[in-house]
This record gives C-alpha cells, structure tokens and sequence, in this order.
C-alpha cells in the first residue's frame, strides 16, 4: 500500500531541474558544463543591497514582520507602480511573501475552489498548471504559436471560457518565449470578464520595448511580482502581490497559517533595491540584451529560423522540430554529448514540443563558448 498522498504522486517534475541535476552530475566526473538551461541571473546581488541586509541584521531587525509585510517595503511598491505604470494602489493592497512562487499559491488558493477553470497559454511556466490541480482546479490552455509571435490572442481565450472560469493568467515578458503582450491586446484580456493574474515578474528585463502592468487596464487583477530577476535576488526569496481590497484579508490568513511572513533581512534588502538599485538593474539589462544580440545571430548563423525575436526576460525559444520531436531526449543529448545544459520544451506544454529554451543569463563567453559546441553537435549528427 502506498501512504503517498495522490496529489504528491500526481505532481510532475520540474524538468529544468533534472537537467540541472543531470549537468551537476557530470560536472562531479570532471566535466566542463555550460549552463544554458536554468533561468537565473548569473550577476551578483547588487551591493547596495547587501549592504542593506548587512546593516539589518547589525541592528537586530531579524524578526517576524507584520503578515502583509514591511510597510516601508508596500509604500516603496505602491510609488513604484505610480511612477512607472500611473496607477494607484494602496500599501494594504499588497503582500509581501518568500518570492513569487508562495505569492502563485497564495493566489490560487484564494480565488480557485475545486473545479474551477483558470486559462493560461501554452507555452507557460511549468508550474502554472502543476499549481491549480494541487489545489483541485482545472487549467484550461489555449495555444500560442511561433508565426503568430507566441501571442496570447484575446478571440482565443473567450473560446474557452465557461461558467465555471474564474481566472485568465498572463505573463508579459513571457517565460520561455521571451515575448511581450501588447497594450490593446492586455486591454482587450482585461474585459473578457473573469480575474486576470499577471505575472510580471521579469518587468525591468525589456528590450526596445515598454513593458506594462494589467493594473492599467483594469482592478480585477492579481500582480505577481518580485526582486529575484530583474535584481539578481533569486537567493532571497522575495516577492509580492498586488491584489483587490476583498482578498486581502484571505490572503493575510493564508500567509499567516502557510508562511508566517517573509524574512525580515530580505525585506529591507528590497527596500533599499527599489530605492538605490535602479542603475545597477539597468546594467544588467543592457548586459542581457548584448548577449541577446550576440544569441541571436549566433542561432542564425547555425541555421535556426527564428521567426520572432524576444522582446524581455533571458530566454530563446527555439524550434529545433528539424532535429527531433522529442525535446526531452534531444536536450538530455545534447548534454551528454556537447556539455551544454538547455531545456526541453515539453517541461512548458504540449504545444511547446519540438522546442528548446536557451537561457543567456549567463555570460557572452560561456554563451559563445556554448554555441561552438552546439555547431560541433549538429555537424556530427
């Protein structure tokens, strides 16, 4: 008799991560891996904020916090949003959770009973659909393609709404296409009728583009949002959400039963990245979009036909159907034989098959380094 619980068993791995585990192996045998798989920053935290936590910790603010978080830290978001999306939103409208993952849950656990229906695209986030059916929900995906820009299509998701919908999910800059929704096209989503959850998590990592939130469009929204991309603070675990006045106090109950709070060190580390950061995030952004550049070019070089170019974030999404159809086996392969870590697209759906995400948070180096070895692999296929 197995003791496990169902919804353990049921739970699909995070692929990304066995590549990872895989890569690491290798590295213990002696070989010489370059990590092009896992989404992260490869820059140090900014000191700025380390001198931050540093001086928290010296002054003994080591302890829990209010359950919604730093108030100076909901102030600094709320002019943050003001200043850069000309939207108002008040500090006791935000949480401040241990990174966007617990704020994901926190979310779902708040808005979706059993059975309820949330939309999200494919491709998306492994752990979109792996959130909603822990808790007894129903993701319902709607394809986005290639030669249409991975373009979440307003026509399409009202396709799929049913009385039993309760949220639509978008992600803009998007992971792991890299691409960004329009103005209209947020706008048009924003009056479909159902809650819209943004994940705007890789807000600050544009290129030649302006980013925008869904609190532009319309106040039935959840934002998820937080430090770890686009301040290079994936380490501190820290993240929030911005939601409607009526689920606050939800929220607030389930963080406290679930969570507690976030770290008290990690807070005031925000804090002084919202205020004091501002140049270092621009370059590490300007930093991306060279390897971005160089990336692409490369790909194209190798024969890769990319169709669109990404827009944000640290991610290609590339179609290597030509290779195979299997993008678990191909990118297992490709380690074991060129020492190059990048994850297969099943892990992000099933209309992400037949594609590979390549992540350049890493440096023009160990990327130019990686694409000769990928040149290598393909001629000796």
């Amino acid at each position: 008799m197995n003791d496990v619980a169902e919804r353990a068993l049921k739970i699909p791995p995070f692929i990304v991560m066995d590549v990872l585990e895989r890569a690491q192996a290798l590295e213990r045998q002696g070989r010489r891996i370059i990590h092009l798989e896992v989404g992260e920053p490869d820059f140090p935290t900014p000191e700025c904020i380390c001198e931050a936590a540093n001086k928290a910790i010296c002054d003994g603010l080591t302890h829990y916090t209010h359950s919604l978080g730093l108030i100076e830290l909901r102030e600094a978001i709320c002019e943050h949003y003001a200043g850069k999306y000309a939207v108002k939103v008040h500090p006791d409208q935000v949480v401040i959770t241990s990174g966007t993952s617990p704020a994901l849950f926190m979310i779902f656990a708040a808005l979706l009973d059993r059975d309820d229906e949330i939309v999200i695209s494919d491709p998306h986030y492994p752990c979109y659909p792996n959130f909603a059916t822990f808790l007894g929900a129903e993701p319902v995906c709607v394809n986005v393609l290639e030669d249409d820009g991975f373009q979440f299509r307003a026509e399409e998701i009202r396709a799929r709404i049913t009385p039993k919908s309760k949220a639509i999910l978008v992600n803009s800059p998007s992971n792991p296409t890299g691409m960004l929704l329009s103005p209209d096209r947020m706008s048009q989503i924003a009056q479909i009728g159902p809650y819209v959850i943004s994940d705007e998590i890789y807000h600050g990592l544009v290129y030649g583009k302006k980013e925008h939130s869904i609190l532009e469009f319309t106040d039935k929204a959840f934002v998820l949002n937080g430090f770890s991309k686009a301040f290079a603070m994936t380490g501190w675990r820290l993240g929030y959400i911005i939601a409607p006045p009526d689920f606050i106090r939800p929220l607030q109950k389930i963080h406290q039963n679930f969570f507690i709070s976030a770290g008290s060190v990690s807070q005031w580390a925000g804090l002084a990245a919202i205020r004091n950061a501002a140049s270092d995030m621009e370059r590490m952004r300007r930093t991306y979009d060279e390897r971005r550049k160089f990336l692409i070019k490369r790909l194209r070089e190798l024969g890769f036909a990319l169709k669109v170019e990404p827009e944000g974030a640290f991610y290609i999404f590339l179609n290597v159907r030509h290779l195979s159809r299997n993008s678990y086996d191909l990118a297992f392969d490709i380690l074991e034989k060129a020492g190059v870590g990048v994850t297969p697209g099943i892990d992000f759906g099933e209309n992400a098959e037949g594609y590979i995400r390549i992540s350049y948070a890493n440096s023009l180096e160990n990327i130019a380094e990686g694409m000769d070895r990928i040149e290598s692999y393909l001629r000796s296929r």
